[in-house]
């Protein structure tokens, strides 16, 4: 199919004409295609008989007006250079950039992070940031150079610092590694500093020498900064990051076969990489009339990606997905939760969070959301993993190897519910009735996870026991792998019927079995501190601690106490009854769900992200429009206590 390019005066009159989208990718529309006072005529077949299909685009507009940066310097020659961030052996890579700058700029002036601070990620409002630019103004800095960018989410962290510099005026330029700078870029642009600046550090700061860091620092990385902080910023380099102008949501952006349409949408980098089912209008349509939000009602403004999202790109997603009109409120339920920064954070991360959600309430039971064997895997669930993942991408803005940098990639996303009338069988409240909604209230829980399956089958209906090994399990599932960067982390449980059962019979509550884990989930300090100096996910500290001194460090930094040895442990380990342990547990940040298969005896474990809960809103004619497609009642799935 050939292309063309639908200029602006012909839109006046024909509205099917397509402006150029992100990425640089041209627009293709059929030649067949007649557009006659805004109606799109779209032929069925093509000449081979294949059925053509006319598609929408499935992303909002960017909503972050561009700033316009400040000149950058003519020299660093009497310049106040500030050298800030903390990620990935900055003590050494930052202490010799200082003594180049002085060394090349003798009546220049250098402060570091401790006199400095740091913004973090870029939020417009934060204090952090505010305070953060107000400490770049009280010293007179003219540029920071911000490192080391060498993780997902450090990435985001160094970059913020920059941005925040360039919303005041200031050049800066971040430090990264290769894989890191279309992040820096992509993070930069998002937040509307139309020409990032960054160099290139040669491989993984952590897996460097120290002598490598101080020679890759003085051979590598130093003339790209000053080039960074001195070259004049160019109309070809803000046009080379600056995102296109998206066409309006209901335009048509592309006509042709399926093949031809999902080619197109993997081109535009709006596909997975699995089949889609083509966006149409009319299909979108279908989804709109499960809300009673109209089309162009705003759902959020999504970052990292800042797209302005309607209801009418969460439907056109939906559609692609191959979920039912019907679950449309569960869509619209998922994209509020991408707003919520604690849940969205770590999903750019290395270590590969996996987002997931979890449906509570009897729309879940009337939808035919599983909770039993095999639940992630089937179908209707797939589907709303399925939107999950589009979600992430067309809605979020998130691109792997752009701005979603998991080293070894990502598992795709899952649904499922909580067995509530497990919960009710045994004693226990479902996990939105803890979170303070009524039992029949419908709820979606978004959150993250950072492994699937490897799971626990307690042997024994002893509660304490079980209980005891759970605590065992979660104290050798940490987040961020083996080193792990915090010692108290968010993670769910899943817990069968039978097993949840059993423990009822000592914990009356899912809170009273929190309560006795936290006490027994406990990792002896030598652990922790071994783990966090050898595989520490960001800097090395060998260089700067013995281990002694890191062991004493992590006693006092993380509260260790003298406690028995966890009873898993043999009695006679180092001829000690007591040892100092570090707590891996804190209230409140580990659901406790009944579901799975309610025959076996299973518990999973998943370290992960944090959580945000949003109210499933359904619309008026729900049980209306839901009786028409054979459903049964809403009413017809409440529970009782």
């Amino acid at each position: 199919m050939k292309k063309y390019y639908l200029n602006m005066f012909a839109a006046m009159l024909l509205s099917c004409a397509a402006l150029s989208l992100s990425y640089s990718q041209e627009i293709k529309a059929s030649k067949e295609e007649e557009c006659i006072d805004d109606l799109c005529v779209i032929p069925k077949t093509n000449e081979g008989g294949e059925q053509v299909f006319g598609v929408v685009a499935p992303v909002g507009h960017h909503a972050v007006k561009m700033i316009t940066q400040a000149p950058r310097l003519n020299t660093l020659e009497g310049k106040t250079i500030a050298l800030v961030g903390g990620s990935f052996n900055t003590s050494i890579t930052h202490a010799e950039l200082k003594h180049l700058i002085l060394q090349r700029y003798p009546t220049a002036k250098v402060y570091v992070l401790s006199e400095v601070g740091s913004a973090g990620q870029y939020y417009a409002q934060s204090r952090q940031v505010r305070t953060f630019q107000s400490k770049l103004k009280e010293l007179g800095v003219d540029a920071i150079i911000s490192g080391n960018a060498g993780c997902g989410i450090c990435t985001l962290k160094e970059v913020g610092n920059c941005i925040a510099a360039e919303y005041i005026g200031i050049p800066a330029v971040t430090v990264g590694a290769p894989t890191f700078v279309k992040q820096i870029n992509s993070t930069s642009v998002n937040q509307g500093v139309p020409a990032p600046r960054s160099a290139v550090y040669p491989g993984a700061f952590s897996a460097h020498t120290r002598e490598e860091l101080i020679e890759n620092a003085r051979k590598v990385l130093f003339s790209q900064i000053i080039e960074a902080l001195t070259k004049p910023i160019t109309a070809e380099e803000i046009a080379q990051h600056s995102k296109a102008g998206m066409v309006e949501p209901k335009e048509y952006v592309f006509t042709g076969s399926y093949n031809e349409v999902n080619t197109f949408f993997m081109d535009n980098r709006w596909s997975d990489g699995l089949p889609i089912v083509p966006p149409t209008k009319e299909r979108i349509e279908e989804f709109l009339n499960y809300t009673d939000y109209a089309w162009d009602h705003v759902i959020g403004v999504i970052p990292p990606g800042q797209r302005k999202t309607l209801v009418w790109h969460v439907a056109a997603n939906g559609v692609m997905a191959g979920c039912p009109p019907e679950f449309m409120p569960l869509l619209i339920a998922y994209t509020r939760a991408l707003s919520n920064g604690d849940f969205r954070r770590p999903l750019a991360s290395t270590h590969g969070w996996t987002p997931y959600g979890w449906i509570n309430g009897p729309v879940a039971r009337q939808l035919g959301i599983d909770a039993g064997q095999g639940m992630i895997s089937e179908p209707k669930n797939m589907m709303l993993g399925r939107f999950i993942n589009l979600a992430m991408l067309n809605l979020g803005g998130y691109n792997v190897k752009e701005n979603r940098m998991g080293t070894f990639g990502y598992l795709t996303p899952w649904t499922f519910t909580e067995d509530e009338e497990a919960c009710l069988r045994i004693g226990w409240q479902p996990y939105h009735v803890q979170k303070g909604f009524g039992l029949n209230q419908n709820t979606l829980t978004a959150g993250s996870a950072l492994m699937w399956g490897n799971n626990l089958t307690p042997a024994t209906p002893d509660p304490g026991k079980i209980m005891e090994l759970v605590a065992w399990d979660i104290t050798e599932k940490q987040q961020n792998a083996l080193g792990a960067t915090n010692p108290t982390v968010h993670r769910t449980i899943f817990i069968t019927e039978f097993v949840a059962r059993d423990l009822a019979k000592k914990y009356a509550s899912k809170d009273s079995l929190e309560y006795d884990l936290i006490k027994t989930a406990r990792r002896p300090a030598y652990m922790r501190a071994y783990a966090n100096y050898w595989a520490n996910p960001g800097s090395q500290q060998f260089d700067r601690y013995t281990f002694n001194q890191y062991l004493a460090n992590t006693i006092r930094r993380e509260k260790a106490e003298l406690t028995n040895l966890p009873p898993w442990f043999p009695p006679q380990a180092n001829g000690e009854t007591k040892t100092q342990t570090v707590a891996v547990m804190e209230a409140g940040m580990t659901p406790i769900l009944v579901t799975g298969d309610r025959n076996r005896n299973k518990v999973q474990v998943m370290p992960g992200g944090a959580y945000v809960t949003i109210q499933i809103e359904l619309p008026k004619n729900w049980d209306a429009s839901m009786t028409e497609l054979g459903y049964a009642p809403l009413s017809s799935f409440y529970l009782e206590r």
